[in-house]
């Protein structure tokens, strides 16, 4: 028996020699903006070693006001990009573009618009009343031209916005765009109020947000790595809102040092209030989550404001290939 147990295991480290552990994949994945919080499963799951656990290397490309890592994705320069709505996956499909989204972290898009309580604005129906509107050149052409149609926004008092709230804070009867993890922090820090907040998201405007998206040839040839890559970072969404973010909290701040830790707490904070990323379809089908009959939804209305063109093939745009497969789920607290 001895000398059985003793070819038994000199069998099994033959084997293990014959097949050394696989090398990990190595993968780029490209974000829309400067390192933050509303990027941090991404992050935690790099920290945690979620990645690693999935059999991949990955590396995140931050992106700021003078990248264009949307273009790193169509060149092949990186294997990923993180979409900010599916605006731009639509107009990828109108460019002609090969390239889709194939999970959705964010179950709710957080642009807000923001108005002075006590000044009449206190409602979203109230807006129109607005004597301005702070609103950037993205913004006007995409959720405001919605806002226009559906709740009266009047195109007429727009006023650039330049990330600088002081021209809101000044001016009581004004509106002004936002994200709602950044700016109402800022106006809440420079002008010493808190500012009513509305979330588009709730009230009507169902873009999907921070989306994966790939291109169509490694969807084709690569499948197994875009399958491990969406449902490790999906687990890394979950173990950041709901487990220890610290080591993701400092990568992030390593990338972006200006950011702070009050920032970075009111960005964790408000996505866990609203079910930014865990809500709706996730709580059950798991962060990442997208269904056919949303996107339709979105299409729809983006072709009603004249946003997209009606004859833009939208189911060109997404696959649900990689999704709703409830990754994760037993991870949410009970």
């Amino acid at each position: 028996m001895k000398l059985r147990s003793i070819l038994a295991a000199l069998a099994v480290l033959a084997a293990c020699a014959a097949h050394p552990a696989r090398a990990l994949d190595k993968v780029s994945f490209a974000t829309n903006w400067l390192a933050e919080a509303e990027h941090g499963g991404f992050y935690q799951a790099v920290a945690d070693g979620t990645y690693a656990k999935y059999g991949l290397d990955v590396k995140i490309v931050p992106g700021g006001p003078q990248a264009n890592n949307r273009l790193l994705l169509i060149s092949g320069k990186v294997d990923f990009f993180m979409g900010a709505n599916m605006i731009q996956a639509l107009d990828a499909v109108k460019e002609g573009v090969p390239t889709l989204a194939v999970a959705s972290m964010f179950q709710k898009d957080p642009i807000v618009y923001m108005s002075h309580p006590g000044q009449g604005l206190d409602r979203i129906e109230d807006l129109k009343n607005a004597n301005a509107y702070f609103v950037g050149k993205d913004n006007l052409v995409t959720v405001f031209q919605w806002a226009k149609q559906t709740y009266g926004f009047r195109e007429e008092k727009v006023k650039p916005y330049s990330f600088n709230p002081a021209p809101f804070i000044a001016d009581r009867k004004a509106v002004q765009q936002g994200y709602l993890t950044s700016e109402p922090y800022e106006v809440e820090k420079q002008g010493g109020f808190k500012p009513n907040v509305f979330l588009v998201a709730d009230f009507g405007y169902d873009s999907y947000s921070t989306t994966i998206e790939t291109r169509a040839e490694t969807i084709a040839k690569k499948p197994d790595l875009v399958q491990r890559f969406v449902d490790a970072s999906a687990i890394g969404w979950y173990n950041y809102l709901y487990g220890d973010n610290k080591a993701a909290n400092a990568l992030i701040k390593k990338d972006n040092p200006e950011i702070t830790d009050g920032q970075i707490a009111f960005s964790i904070e408000q996505m866990k209030q609203h079910g930014v990323v865990d809500s709706g379809d996730s709580l059950k089908s798991g962060i990442g989550a997208m269904t056919d009959g949303r996107m339709k939804s979105f299409f729809d209305k983006m072709v009603k404001a004249g946003v997209v063109d009606a004859k833009v093939d939208y189911k060109k745009s997404y696959t649900l290939q990689f999704v709703n497969k409830g990754i994760g789920v037993e991870l949410r607290p009970k």
